[in-house]
């Protein structure tokens, strides 16, 4: 294929074979959370099987408006690779004695999965069979509609996720403050003045929480409207670079720089309520717990000066419309609840909670926080060995290995895998590697062999990118603006091969112990996603005034750049789920955390920055690129093939000097439970005492079939990460501000 071809020679080129090409395809790109509007041309060539495509923005798209980032070209590369797979693979021992793999029919495989399920639930019981269920499935409309029908029949008690090393915070938090899991309020940054921005690089992530398609134009827009966008982060980002100013933060300190922005609230009277006092409780139970967080007080412990705070939150209450956005850096810490719980406080607080230019509830097509009351999500049962409660049907994925190192009843014996590489992505994934050698059995549903894959008994592959219908369920739900929009497979599949939700519905009939329903028997993506317009908010069902005027799938199927909804507007407290219908400022759960760090935590943190320990650690941090969107994307070879995709450690250059290290010099970083060798970047970027390691490398691995990624195989750094370290408070893996030690190879 030629990925070089210039837009000249390619409208060329459909011109010479217009019987062969296609129209132009629109669709929403969902290779991450953007949803950005695509318009793909694609020419099946007579001299070669492959295909070329050309992908542009579509610039008549309601929601991105032309917006697109490096990603997108990745749909043609991965839909052509061949060490894709495209039907089910059996672990075979070849004729030499060692491992390969199998082509065998669905039913075959079928067969072999279900009776190996079955047969293990009989013999060892239900929760000896584990599931672990990969990021790609919230991208995929027909993975995710089917997949809690799957776990139904799977009867699990084991069930982990990327949720638990990702956004559960946010999860977590929107449970207990407004009732449901799925209510998350998203940053209204179309409409906003000043926004802080902690822990978070929309520019390199797109928005992540924050369905904002163009967002680095959206924040420019901040500026040129005369407002202010600020970046909190240990690194100066992408995002930062572009900032109206930028403020180095210490890692996993980014708690106590919010309780000294509430602290200043309450003691300067910038408290402002009047709004929302009818529909919040618990408003007494804040203030007397934030006494001692003054700027004076955490200033040295955060790095962030005094008058820098108070002079933040000063600009933060003058302005009309503000808002404070918090993501993946306060997420994947050990205060990660307790840091959107505050970041909640201080939007309502402030006055800048459910109303434009403030933190606001999406009013999506099809909603994804269903019901009116609010459910028992936490600790209805626990992890058989370290005893972390379950929330939302999930455990902890810090302690899915030890359910399979540990002997006992209920050891976990078996596992699927769902589109994912947990090997590569959790917490000690090496000791994730280790415990995968010691199954019984596992199968993965996925497109490769790959780090995890590599140790499943059956794979069963699934279909690509333009292949597949797509709604994005999920992403409306979190969009900084109200849109529908259908995408239509763009290219049949072969005879022969069955789309993810296919099956998960032949799985789910085959090990459940129960009978399907018949609307699970019955259903197809189409018909849910129909269903769920027609009775949603804006819906031809919804009300006897939209018959005529509502949204059905077909309305929105005619829509090819997207149906525009509008902007967010109030929703408090229609939408808020708790048993009085008001939203919970102090849950009793975040309380017994804040006084844990008010007696433990923040004293002993003044305590060790006023000693002279001689031991030099470094606090660890992510870091993440444009042009790729975790490990499985590595593959994509036209994205793999640019300069700025590296693992490296990045390090401040007075930091390498103390170490007496150089540019590209390979050095041992090491923790608690692994290490690592791997060369220095070295950047001013990153504040001192910090290192910064992307993840998703270490393609390295005896036994998989992914060549374009092994080109640049790099390190995991969760050959790092501590399963142990957790956030106390949710069960997220704490993988920011784990200290690590770096050593010069000699």
């Amino acid at each position: 294929m030629n990925q070089d071809l210039n837009l000249c020679d390619f409208d060329a080129l459909i011109t010479n074979n217009s019987e062969k090409h296609s129209k132009p395809h629109y669709r929403v790109c969902n290779y991450c959370e953007a949803m950005c509007g695509l318009e793909i041309h694609y020419v099946p060539t007579a001299d070669t099987p492959e295909t070329i495509f050309k992908v542009r923005p579509d610039k008549k798209d309601t929601f991105s408006k032309g917006s697109v980032c490096p990603k997108a070209s990745a749909l043609g590369p991965l839909l052509l690779d061949k060490s894709r797979l495209k039907y089910p693979v059996k672990k075979i021992v070849n004729e030499t004695g060692n491992t390969d793999w199998q082509q065998i029919s669905w039913d075959e495989a079928f067969n072999i999965v279900s009776e190996k399920l079955v047969s293990l639930r009989k013999t060892y019981g239900a929760n000896t069979t584990a599931a672990y269920l990969g990021n790609p499935i919230v991208h995929n409309m027909g993975m995710l509609l089917f997949i809690k029908t799957f776990i139904r029949s799977l009867g699990s008690k084991n069930i982990f996720s990327a949720t638990s090393m990702d956004q559960l915070p946010h999860h977590f938090v929107s449970h207990f403050m407004f009732g449901n899991e799925f209510r998350l309020p998203i940053p209204d940054i179309d409409r906003t003045e000043y926004m802080i921005i902690m822990g978070a690089n929309p520019m390199a992530s797109n928005g992540s929480i924050m369905t904002a398609a163009g967002v680095s134009k959206r924040l420019n827009a901040i500026q040129k409207r005369g407002g202010k966008f600020i970046v909190i982060d240990p690194r100066r980002t992408e995002t930062a670079k572009q900032c109206s100013e930028h403020h180095f933060i210490t890692p996993e300190t980014d708690v106590y720089f919010l309780l000294s922005f509430l602290h200043v609230l309450f003691r300067d009277k910038h408290v402002h309520i009047k709004g929302v006092e009818p529909h919040i409780e618990g408003f007494d139970l804040v203030e007397p717990l934030l006494s001692r967080y003054s700027p004076a007080a955490v200033a040295t412990v955060v790095s962030i000066s005094e008058k820098n705070i108070e002079r933040m939150v000063s600009e933060f209450v003058k302005a009309d419309k503000a808002v404070l956005y918090g993501r993946m850096g306060l997420s994947t810490q050990r205060h990660g609840g307790m840091c959107h719980w505050l970041i909640n406080l201080i939007n309502i607080l402030s006055g800048n909670f459910d109303k434009a230019g403030g933190l606001m509830f999406p009013s999506p097509a099809i909603e994804l926080a269903q019901g009116k009351s609010q459910k028992k999500r936490l600790g209805r049962w626990h992890s058989r060995v370290r005893k972390l409660p379950e929330f939302s049907g999930e455990l902890p994925v810090s302690t899915m290995a030890d359910e399979m190192l540990t002997e006992g009843k209920d050891k976990v014996r078996a596992l699927i895998s769902i589109c994912g590489n947990p090997v590569l992505s959790s917490p000690a994934g090496h000791r994730l590697d280790k415990a995968l050698l010691g199954l019984e059995f596992m199968v993965s549903i996925d497109n490769y062999i790959n780090e995890t894959t590599r140790h499943a008994d059956i794979i069963l592959p699934t279909p690509s990118g333009l292949e597949v219908d797509h709604y994005d369920l999920v992403f409306n739900a979190f969009a900084i603006r109200n849109n529908a929009k259908f995408s239509s497979a763009m290219i049949p599949i072969e005879k022969g091969r069955l789309f993810d939700w296919q099956i998960l519905k032949e799985l789910s009939k085959r090990i459940s112990s129960k009978k399907l329903s018949l609307l699970d028997r019955i259903a197809t993506p189409k018909l849910i996603i129909n269903l769920g317009l027609l009775f949603g908010k804006y819906g031809k069902l919804s009300s006897p005034r939209r018959l005529f005027t509502g949204l059905s799938l077909q309305k929105v199927m005619r829509a090819k750049h997207g149906i525009d909804l509008g902007p967010m507007q109030p929703r408090v407290p229609e939408c808020l789920s708790t048993p009085n219908k008001k939203i919970h400022l102090a849950p009793t759960i975040f309380l017994n955390r804040l006084e844990e760090l008010s007696t433990k935590e923040f004293p002993e943190l003044i305590d060790a920055e006023a000693s002279d320990d001689p031991t030099r650690t470094f606090k660890l941090i992510g870091r993440r690129n444009v042009n790729s969107n975790n490990s499985w994307m590595h593959q994509a070879s036209n994205l793999n093939r640019s300069r700025h995709i590296k693992c490296t450690a990045m390090l401040h250059p007075d930091d390498a000097q103390h170490l007496g290290v150089a540019e590209d010099e390979v050095v041992k970083i090491s923790s608690r439970v692994g290490k690592v060798l791997i060369p220095v970047e070295i950047s001013d970027t990153v504040m001192p005492g910090v290192v910064s390691i992307p993840h998703g490398y270490g393609h390295s691995k005896s036994g998989t079939y992914i060549p374009v990624a092994e080109q640049k195989p790099g390190v995991s750094v969760n050959d790092l990460t501590d399963h142990m370290r957790i956030d106390p408070l949710t069960g997220n893996a704490a993988f920011s501000g784990l200290e690590l030690k770096i050593s010069k190879i000699s």
